[in-house]
């Protein structure tokens, strides 16, 4: 299926570090194009494209520090799935870029995901409807821009993935307070992982040439399920491994390449039988 709004456009595709995407059988290397779409509401139109549909929802206004909070809806069809910050082996991590009258930095927060294994490679996404929770940081003053221009780019795959790139506009004065964009964004916000704590996070052991070694610190009767962990320009991570050292889980993540000289900070989600954490962690 085409999207109706605009002719599929051939381009290199590559993830957020800028790197092409490991091919895979039946991966498509093509991005989808999406021609703007523009509404003057809090929300933008809804995006039809192959495996789903997207669209950008905020509500309410700033808050004393100039953040205006949104999601990115995604609605999958059967079958197909998206990915987490570091999609892992293939795929492509959702970004977006959002501009008024100037450009606006956006945190985009992420809800724990799933590990899944087709055969060929393993990656960290959602096969479900997902929304990510937006946090845009407006400028240094009290009026809002009459609207905002966001572009998108993340990957949807099925047997075959398709990087997806839309422009969605929206006007976050117009009806902000819509009590349907209110629950959009209020349940994004509300499945984030908790921040880490000492008593519940990750931390770093040991950092080597191949590997680096990490355990979990968990509350008392509390078991760790998985840990997702994302690489950085400079390092590129595998899918961590489980260890047990006694009463104490540890994850083994293989480095797959280093080109930086350390300090890179990674973040993470760390998933229990008890609820996830999500954090950062420095190396040296």
């Amino acid at each position: 299926m085409i999207d109706p709004y605009g002719d599929p456009v051939a381009k290199p595709c590559a993830d957020r570090h800028g790197r092409t995407m490991r091919s895979l059988p039946f991966i498509l290397s093509l991005c989808i194009s999406a021609l703007p779409v523009f509404a003057q509401a809090a929300s933008s139109d809804w995006r039809h494209v192959e495996g789903g549909s997207i669209r950008i929802v905020t509500s309410g206004a700033p808050d004393a520090s100039g953040h205006l909070r949104g999601a990115l809806e995604i609605r999958l069809k059967a079958g197909w799935k998206t990915y987490w910050l570091d999609p892992g082996d293939a795929g492509v991590p959702p970004t977006l870029t959002a501009t008024g009258r100037t450009t606006i930095p956006v945190e985009i927060g992420f809800p724990a995901p799933a590990r899944f294994d087709d055969g060929y490679a393993t990656s960290a996404g959602y096969d479900h409807p997902v929304s990510l929770a937006l946090t845009f940081a407006l400028p240094d003053d009290t009026v809002l821009p009459t609207r905002l221009e966001a572009e998108i780019f993340l990957g949807l795959c099925e047997t075959i993935c398709i990087p997806v790139q839309a422009s969605l506009s929206f006007d976050p004065r117009n009806d902000a307070g819509d009590p349907e964009h209110a629950s959009v964004v209020e349940n994004a916000f509300a499945v984030l992982p908790e921040p880490a704590r000492p008593d519940f996070s990750a931390r770093l052991v040991e950092t080597g040439e191949t590997s680096v070694l990490l355990a979990a610190d968990l509350p008392e009767g509390v078991r760790a399920l998985d840990l997702f962990i994302a690489g950085t320009p400079s390092l590129t991570l595998d899918t961590p491994q489980k260890e047990s050292k006694g009463s104490q889980t540890l994850f083994r993540v293989p480095v797959v390449a280093r080109t930086g000289t350390g300090g890179d900070e990674l973040a993470y989600t760390l998933v229990t039988d008890a609820g996830a954490v999500s954090g950062h962690i420095r190396l040296p």
